[in-house]
């Protein structure tokens, strides 16, 4: 840890500050807290989805209210897992051949670039050999796991409430803009 608290991040200055903001915002580093942990903050209002709330960030955007001081805080986490269907030998295998065919594709063009000959050859006998050896693979895979798991699904992480929250000092000013919607803020938490 640095003198500010923050871990560092090896190869960059203490905290990494220098790193480029992602596409979502600010990068904050575990048990950072995140961008403005560092100060207080008050719930303006609580969603039970996530459109609720960011109509909320939106119409304090469109109002010139400085929207990086908020946050939207989902609560009460779910992980949900959404069976899709039954698995079996002959859809692993077909799922298999699939990831091997885009594998086999990519090594096919690596290779067809350096081809002097029929390049088309060596990207469809990449994409044969990469959908069949991904195929084995697949089948290899499902049958090693004994029928413990026969089935796919898809994993999501749900909140059950969105609350969304500014900065103290901005708590009045954003308290006001949405009143002017009829929203009612919630008690300052």
């Amino acid at each position: 840890m640095n003198p500010g608290g923050r871990a560092a991040v090896p190869g960059l200055p203490f905290g990494g500050s220098t790193l480029p903001p992602g596409p979502a915002g600010g990068i904050s580093m575990p048990g950072d807290g995140g961008p403005g942990a560092e100060r207080p903050t008050v719930t303006m209002a609580s969603y039970p989805d996530y459109s609720g709330a960011q109509q909320a960030v939106d119409f304090l955007a469109d109002n010139r209210f400085p929207v990086e001081r908020t946050a939207i805080i989902g609560t009460n986490l779910a992980l949900v897992e959404t069976v899709l269907g039954r698995l079996t030998t002959a859809r692993a295998s077909l799922a298999g051949a699939a990831t091997g065919a885009w594998f086999g594709l990519f090594i096919g063009l690596l290779f067809g670039i350096f081809t002097v000959g029929n390049w088309w050859a060596v990207i469809v006998a990449g994409l044969l050999i990469g959908a069949a050896w991904g195929a084995i693979f697949g089948a290899i895979a499902h049958a090693s796991t004994g029928g413990r798991r026969d089935f796919t699904s898809a994993a999501t992480l749900r909140a059950r409430e969105y609350a969304v929250t500014v900065d103290a000092d901005l708590a009045d000013q954003a308290r006001n803009l949405l009143s002017r919607m009829n929203w009612q803020p919630a008690n300052a938490r």
